[in-house]
């Protein structure tokens, strides 16, 4: 199974999710919907799913793959520590959130869901317990970035994962992140090399 988390202004239903779990079948791949910008309820929904998914995939003798776009890639890093994940895929991950949103408190629009929420000082800062403090300690984990992402500068999680991550550095591209093809191709050999 995958398991695919959506970014900050996001949902399950969100076209990564979509075009992921189309270009990926016959592979099952679940997107839940979370709160992201509530760091302890989102991290609360997602172990409680994940709690679950795990249980299934290790009944069903089946891999768990974690993928995280954006704010999905901080909060995949904090649950691949506390749930038995077989690989974390981060794409253009938001690891230093409390730093990063600072400059974009205020009202925020979720197109997927129709809805406008206020991300505050304090909401931001919230993200700050669920760092991880260090990421070489044996998580399987590929990073994707495109080095055109003008959110978040990728030059920070390949600072922090260049010793213990599988890197691909993509030429220009944007935070919505443009190597769709690439990912659907490596997450196809990582799940397939995790069955043999």
């Amino acid at each position: 199974m995958i398991v695919y988390l959506h970014g900050l202004s996001s949902a399950g239903s969100s076209h990564k999710a979509s075009v992921l779990r189309e270009r990926l079948a016959p592979i099952p791949l679940v997107s839940p919907t979370y709160p992201a910008h509530l760091a302890a309820q989102a991290v609360h929904d997602l172990s409680r799913e994940l709690a679950r998914w795990t249980a299934e995939t290790a009944a069903l003798k089946q891999p768990l793959v974690l993928v995280g776009s954006s704010m999905g890639g901080f909060y995949g890093q904090f649950l691949a520590r506390r749930f038995p994940i077989d690989h974390l895929v981060m794409i253009n991950p938001a690891l230093r959130p409390w730093k990063l949103l600072k400059q974009v408190v205020g009202w925020h629009y979720n197109q997927p869901l129709d809805q406008r929420y206020f991300l505050s000082s304090e909401m931001v800062e919230a993200t700050r317990p669920f760092r991880v403090a260090s990421v070489c300690d044996g998580v399987p984990t590929t990073l994707l970035l495109d080095q055109g992402d003008e959110l978040i500068d990728w030059r920070i999680a390949a600072a922090i994962y260049r010793d213990c991550g599988e890197l691909h550095c993509f030429e220009g591209g944007s935070h919505a992140f443009e190597h769709l093809d690439e990912a659907v191709e490596m997450l196809a050999r990582i799940y397939r090399g995790l069955q043999s």
